[in-house]
């Protein structure tokens, strides 16, 4: 097992109310495995994603990825099983606009200490296809393109899990298909464990296993 949940709770404030998103929510993911969480907007499963990631901390529960209870550790050793073990690929790309495509990519490495940075970066980008754009700038790109980009950081560590957050809900039907392809086409490749969030019922339908996320709680598909 590369990552495992227990009892994890999350509970938002507004005003003197208290708002639970998630409730005791339990759930393990096996090596190379691809799994889907499913659910309305608004449900949680951003949320869920961000604990996952160490982004943020639950109001209870655990997250234990690789035999290290990830979500009680101090912020730096976060960050650290974080960059060595995890890739992100958010919504919006994220990408920094002052730095061009490959340096975007490099940078995720150099903080992470990793060996040739430059060189798999380049592959990288040749990778994703877009070994002519390695100079451009993220305003110089479409959005296809910068989603290309951020998968491609997101695989620079070779993490041992790639958490995507709906990564083609702000793309055009041809780019979406494109870029889900490609992610599963890598993750496949390097036998990457595999979560996905999203609402899409055919991308749901091409993990392993899939989940939903309703009412704060974790169940399996009908």
């Amino acid at each position: 097992m590369i990552l495992s949940v227990n009892d994890l709770s999350h509970e938002y404030t507004q005003g003197h109310n208290k708002l639970q998103i998630l409730k005791d929510l339990k759930l393990e993911l096996q090596n190379g495995e691809t799994l889907s969480i499913m659910g309305k907007s608004g449900s949680g499963k951003s949320t869920l994603l961000n604990l996952l990631a160490g982004l943020m901390r639950p109001t209870s529960g655990e997250v234990n990825i690789m035999g290290q209870s990830f979500s009680t550790l101090s912020d730096k050793k976060r960050t650290k099983i974080r960059g060595k073990n995890l890739g992100v690929i958010f919504q919006q790309f994220h990408l920094l606009p002052h730095l061009t495509a490959i340096e975007n990519i490099t940078f995720a490495g150099e903080i992470n200490n990793i060996d040739e940075v430059k060189q798999k970066a380049s592959n990288l980008l040749e990778r994703v296809g877009l070994s002519d754009r390695e100079s451009h700038f993220p305003h110089e790109l479409s959005g296809g393109e910068m989603q290309r980009v951020a998968v491609a950081r997101a695989l620079i560590t070779s993490p041992r899990i790639i958490l995507a957050d709906e990564p083609s809900g702000s793309l055009d039907e041809k780019n979406a298909k494109e870029i889900i392809d490609l992610i599963f086409e890598l993750v496949d490749e390097k036998k990457t464990s595999l979560i996905f969030v999203t609402h899409d019922e055919d991308l749901s339908k091409r993990c392993s296993r899939s989940l939903i996320l309703d009412g704060g709680v974790l169940r399996e598909r009908d």
